[in-house]
């Protein structure tokens, strides 16, 4: 009996692993453009398990995708990218107009309302192990309202 489930164990102490490393993706949408305009924005809310940093962004639909942070510097809203954003364990970080957000530049083509973007998430742990996670992202004109009876993703 022992023999047989042991490799179940290891089995199940892997596959725990990994699902215990995701991040949680929640309320994410991205901005929609008018043709000409060239750059997005993408928001969300993350949430790690553990000490966690988001250290890239990439999507198709841009060429250029960056960790922003807005903030008020001596009166004036100032926007910086930012190399990574830290996720403190158990803590929501809420990427939002007007704070920390995903900018998108270079747009290929507009997005447009009722639409979404695939945006690939690129975390690094304590360790210093990268894994990457896949978020399709609904565009819009405005953070999405999940209290209309719409399912969370």
């Amino acid at each position: 009996m022992k023999r047989l489930l042991h490799p179940l164990l290891i089995i199940a102490a892997l596959s725990g692993t990994a699902a215990w490393a995701q991040v949680k993706v929640e309320q994410a949408w991205a901005r929609a453009t008018v043709q000409g305009q060239k750059a997005s924005g993408a928001f969300m809310k993350l949430t790690a398990p553990q000490a966690t940093q988001l250290v890239a962004v990439s999507t198709p639909v841009a060429g250029v995708a960056e960790i922003h942070e807005m903030k008020m510097d001596g009166g004036v809203m100032k926007m910086r990218a930012m190399p990574t954003l830290d996720l403190p364990a158990n803590q929501t970080v809420e990427l939002k107009p007007g704070g920390f957000h995903l900018m998108l530049m270079d747009l290929k083509a507009p997005l447009p309302k009722d639409g979404s973007i695939a945006l690939t998430l690129t975390f690094k742990d304590a360790k210093g192990t990268e894994s990457k996670q896949l978020v399709n992202v609904p565009v819009g004109t405005a953070m999405p309202d999940h209290s209309h009876g719409h399912h969370p993703h």
